[in-house]
């Protein structure tokens, strides 16, 4: 199955989105950069020009203005970007387990849970990665961390208690697969970039509700009001680019682990059975949308299904029937009590 699905291929596509998005980052963050030049041009009152009365020439030379305060702007941008990513670069991990509950176990702690990753990572030569739980009888997953020190497998209390062994093993090998194939990396990398970008354009946005319009006369107010809602057409585009390259991540990731669970653990079946029990029981509340993306299932949707970040789980287990040679079985179509 995974030579069908070509997993270096997808191992080698998930690297160089990965190069994409740092590729990509100073071009959007020149982007908020012009905005708050813009805004700072429209506060301060626009440029020093008043000849002729003509809105349009006083506004070609308030963008000559805006353009000045541009490497200014720049500066403060990569500064505060700068900020943002050391922050998270070392402290994503403690974020994703204060915004979910997550919590460190041993395998004093829960040996069963705890030998079933080691011997899966035993199997295959690789580092172990950290083990949480969070307190939840929600049924979920997923594998988080930047670097092989960092890497964290996160599974909730409720998918151990109703999952047997070889389901929650399969679990385990779907998250330690998302490890292997780089998406963890990737996922990461894309949610901080949307943090910086949202953390900015909300900089942005105060300082257009807090600054006001101070235009010097009616014309310089008019020519503020057509700056600011430039800035704010171009923060809006920035955001949304930021937002499309997240959601523009391929969905295949998750028949990939799906695809790399099965060959770590010989069993397709299991990872059918799981994945049906946990349909409709995936619902963390209080997860951030970065985080959701990160999960073994992800219910949220948006609009039309557009911004789905995951395949349907009926998807996935008919890729495991015709793929992998998997087949359901009667005992796990039970709906488990959440």
């Amino acid at each position: 199955m995974m030579g069908a699905v070509g997993l270096r291929t997808h191992i080698w596509n998930n690297n160089l989105k990965s190069i994409l998005l740092l590729a990509g980052f100073p071009f959007l963050l020149l982007l908020l950069a012009l905005a708050a030049a813009l805004v700072v041009t429209a506060m301060d009152g626009g440029s020093s020009y008043s000849g002729g009365g003509k809105n349009e020439i006083g506004l070609g030379a308030d963008f000559g203005t805006a353009l000045d305060y541009l490497p200014m702007m720049a500066l403060w941008s990569v500064i505060i970007a700068g900020i943002w990513f050391v922050i998270a670069w070392f402290g994503h991990q403690k974020m994703i387990d204060l915004s979910t509950g997550a919590h460190s176990v041993s395998r004093a702690d829960e040996p069963e849970l705890y030998n079933l990753l080691e011997n899966l990572c035993i199997s295959r030569g690789i580092t172990m990665p950290k083990l949480k739980i969070i307190e939840t009888d929600v049924l979920n997953a997923y594998a988080s961390g930047l670097t092989e020190k960092q890497y964290t497998v996160t599974v909730t209390r409720g998918l151990m208690q109703q999952l047997n062994r070889a389901e929650l093993e399969a679990v385990l090998a779907h998250e330690l697969s998302h490890i292997r194939h780089r998406d963890v990396r990737l996922l990461v990398v894309s949610v901080i970039f949307v943090g910086i970008f949202s953390f900015v354009a909300q900089i942005v946005f105060r300082a257009l509700f807090w600054g006001g319009m101070s235009g010097r006369s009616t014309g310089r107010r008019g020519n503020a009001a057509i700056l600011i809602i430039i800035a704010i057409a171009i923060v809006a585009l920035a955001y949304f680019i930021s937002i499309a390259i997240r959601f523009a991540l391929s969905r295949k990731r998750e028949y990939m682990a799906d695809a790399g669970a099965v060959e770590l653990t010989r069993n397709p079946d299991a990872m059918i059975s799981a994945l049906e029990k946990i349909s409709g029981h995936a619902e963390i509340e209080n997860a951030p949308d970065g985080v959701r993306e990160m999960m073994l299932e992800n219910p949220h949707t948006g609009f039309l299904g557009m911004f789905a970040t995951h395949p349907p789980i009926e998807k996935r287990i008919e890729a495991l029937i015709e793929f992998a040679g998997g087949q359901r079985r009667p005992s796990s179509t039970s709906v488990p009590t959440v």
